[in-house]
Parts: C-alpha cells; structure tokens; sequence
C-alpha cells in the first residue's frame, strides 16, 4: 500500500544535512512496512533489526557507544554486509532497548553517510529512563493511520484518487459525487490502519475488519497498562471517554463525565500522556484566528479526537450496517465521527497547526480553525444535508469584516464557491489542506 510519507522519506534519503530518522507513531499505523518497502526500492539491500526481547542487540549496545563496533555486531546478527550509501539500517521496536535511541548520536556525529531508521512507538520511548535523548541528532517524521486518499487508492481507485488530487477536476468530481460518497462510508467504518484495510480488501466482511479494530484497541489497553505507570487508570478513563465526549452538541472535553466531581488538575498528566503517545489529538480553542496560532490558544479548554474514525466506531460498538448502509453513519451522533474524521485527515499534513473557536456568552462556534503555511482557515464541518452555516458565516463576515478572510465548509455536498466561502467535499479534505500547506492553491 502506496503511503503518502513515501516521498519525505525520498527527500530524507538524498538530503546532504541528513541525520538518522525516528519514525514515530502508534502501534499498527504501518511503520514496518513503510520502512522495509522503503529500504526493498531505494537501496541495494537492507538490515532489519527488531529489538523486541532481542538480548543479543541489548548485549551489543550497552557495552559502549563505538559505532563500527556496533555496526560489526548488527551485520553478524543480520547475516549481511552494512555499506554506508547502499544499506538501509532499520532499527525497530527501538523504545525495548533505550540504548539503540540514544546511539543515534553517534550514528550522526560518526558515521553520518550510512542511511540509519528507527522506528517505534512514543509509548516506549517517552517512559525511556537514565537514557539521554539525541536532541539535534536525528531527523524525526510521524506516521499516521492512513487518510482516505491514501485508503481508495489501496482499494485501486487510483483514478478518483487523482481527480481529487488534481486541481481544476471539481467539475469532474461533482459529477459522481454518489461514487465518492459510497467510498467515505466505507472509510468510516474501516478507518485508516492499514492491516483493517487490508482485510476489507481482501475479504470484504466487516466482521473481520471490527476484530482486527477491537484487537488494536486491546493492545491500546495492553501498552497503557504498560507505560502509563501512576496514570494508567486515569488515562483508560479519559480514553474510553472520548466516544460520549464527542457525541454531546458541545464536543468540549468535560471533566465531569470521565468522573464525577473531577477537576482538570486530576486528569491533565494523564491527558497528556494519551497526546504524547499518539493515540488522541487535542484541539484547543482559540480565541483569535491569527498567525501564529498558537499564541491565541487556551490550554483550559478543548477537544479530544480519537486518532482514526475505523477504531471510533469499534470503541462506540456502532454496527457495521449503521455504518455501510444508507447517510445514517454521516447524519447520526451529532457529527462526532465526521469531525473526527475530517481532523485525521489535517493531522498527517506537517506543520499544519489545528484548533477551535467560540465565544463566551454566544452561540458562535467554528468547528476547527488551521493554520497552513501563510493561511488561516475557519472551517466548519457539516455531517447531514443541512448546510445553513450560521456561526461561520457571523464569523467571517461580521466578527472578522475587513480582514480579507474566507470560510470553508467541510461537507456532502460538492465543490461550490460564494462571495465568503467554499464548500470542499468532505472526501477532498486531505488534497485541499495539502495544496495549501504547500502553496499550490
């Protein structure tokens, strides 16, 4: 499956100033696979290392920091010659063995002409104690579950894929909006980790497809109980509180519905740790839309977000047949799986910087405010065919009047354009920021 990080890890390859890659991201968004396809096209050959319960690596790395002698030592293990500008290294489950995060510092400074990857999950790696981290010694890159250009075009729809890819194709693509229609159910419920997605191709039975969700949402369980320490219990409970959470009108994190009496204090570590870990995103509100962003934040109030809409659907024990029969899935719960959804597909673009907006005293609310590249975008999500954009319109042209803003509504409906506002197709989402982020619109 073609994976849009692809061509960064290209870039990576053949950049002068390349350090060794940390590939971070939560168990089963695909990093092995990234990786190895990556090394099987790009390189002569490639090592791969997994030091999950691998004492022989443990062994060879805590004796000391020589970088030939650890490279003497993997290619023993391995079986294959290491050549610096013809093999890739993969170092994998790398938060198991502290020491093989912490030699990237000597991979940079020492041997900087071999191609050197790590990967593995935040969860390890942000519990790593007595370990100094490389800081300024490593390239770092995060995987996300996969988005729905991504999905349809391991479905081999590679020609929906490019029509919405590629500018001045709206027409074209409003013409079979039923098409794209049917392939956003069917992202809902399968979502973006990759070995659901290979299932639904490979069987197409969405009982199989919700086993494979539930197994990675245990093995969520399994690593909080492993790495959370004193908050394990705090944070299994603000993690299976986010399908209430977002099913309320106002999807506003509240305290009181993970607990009762509960206060911020009680649960923000454990929060954090959840955002940390990659498993949840948090939108603050803000109370400006400017550049930088994040100077108008409130770090008091926000929103949490499952990390994929496929594992929101297991964790909500939403059927199957809500999901891939009829516009329930995209009218029902309040938005909370469409909101979701759109934010996963504005996640993997990097730098892109997200939050929320509204108003003490007011109805006002705009569903996400981003910050790509030189612009900012008040966004609002709509589930259903109703389309009144109340808030957002007050936003941009009344609230903001003179500030040369426009509003984009995220919606069914297709491309549309008025005097203050596009309307963007939800499916078109992850072409339309991307083009932003990096000027081409």
């Amino acid at each position: 499956m073609k994976r849009t990080l692809y061509q960064t890890l290209l870039k990576w390859k053949t950049d002068t100033s390349r350090k060794p890659l940390m590939l971070y991201g939560a168990r089963q968004v695909g990093k092995t696979y990234l990786l190895k396809e990556f090394g099987r096209n790009e390189f002569e050959n490639t090592v791969y290392i997994n030091c999950y319960k691998n004492a022989e690596v443990e062994t060879l790395f805590r004796d000391n920091a020589d970088i030939s002698r650890i490279l003497l030592g993997l290619s023993a293990i391995a079986e294959q010659d290491i050549i610096p500008g013809k093999t890739f290294l993969i170092m994998d489950e790398a938060q198991d063995i502290p020491e093989v995060v912490a030699s990237l510092k000597y991979f940079c400074e020492d041997m900087p002409e071999l191609h050197v990857a790590v990967a593995g999950s935040l969860l390890g790696v942000l519990n790593m104690t007595g370990i100094s981290f490389p800081t300024g010694k490593v390239d770092i890159m995060h995987l996300h579950p996969m988005t729905f250009i991504e999905f349809i075009d391991a479905l081999g729809e590679t020609r929906k894929k490019d029509l919405l890819e590629n500018e001045g194709t709206q027409d074209l693509v409003n013409a079979i909006l039923p098409k794209y229609t049917e392939l956003l159910r069917q992202y809902y419920f399968v979502g973006g980790m990759p070995e659901a997605i290979l299932e639904f191709i490979h069987s197409k039975s969405p009982e199989k497809v919700r086993k494979i969700q539930t197994d990675i949402l245990a093995a969520y369980d399994a690593d909080i109980s492993k790495h959370a320490g004193a908050q394990t219990q705090r944070a299994r409970m603000v993690f299976e509180s986010i399908p209430s959470q977002l099913a309320r009108e106002n999807k506003k994190f509240v305290f009181g519905a993970v607990r009762k009496g509960a206060r911020a204090a009680d649960f923000e570590i454990a929060i954090q740790w959840l955002v940390d870990a990659g498993l949840v995103y948090k939108v603050n509100r803000v109370s400006k839309a400017a550049i930088p962003l994040n100077f108008y934040k409130d770090s008091n109030v926000f929103k949490l977000f499952l990390l994929d809409v496929g594992l929101l659907g297991a964790m909500s024990n939403t059927p199957p047949s809500i999901m891939l029969i009829g516009n329930n899935i995209f009218e029902e719960f309040k938005g909370a799986f469409t909101e979701n959804f759109v934010l996963t597909q504005i996640m993997p673009e990097p730098g892109c910087v997200v939050a929320y907006y509204s108003k003490e005293n007011s109805s006002v609310e705009v569903d996400f405010i981003v910050q790509a590249a030189n612009h900012v975008l008040p966004i609002e999500v709509k589930a259903e065919d109703n389309v009144k954009s109340k808030s957002l319109r007050q936003f941009v042209t009344i609230d903001n009047s003179g500030k040369d803003m426009h509003g984009y509504r995220f919606s069914m409906k297709g491309f549309a354009e008025q005097d203050w506002m596009s309307n963007i197709p939800l499916f078109a989402v992850s072409p339309f920021i991307q083009r932003l982020n990096n000027g081409l619109s």
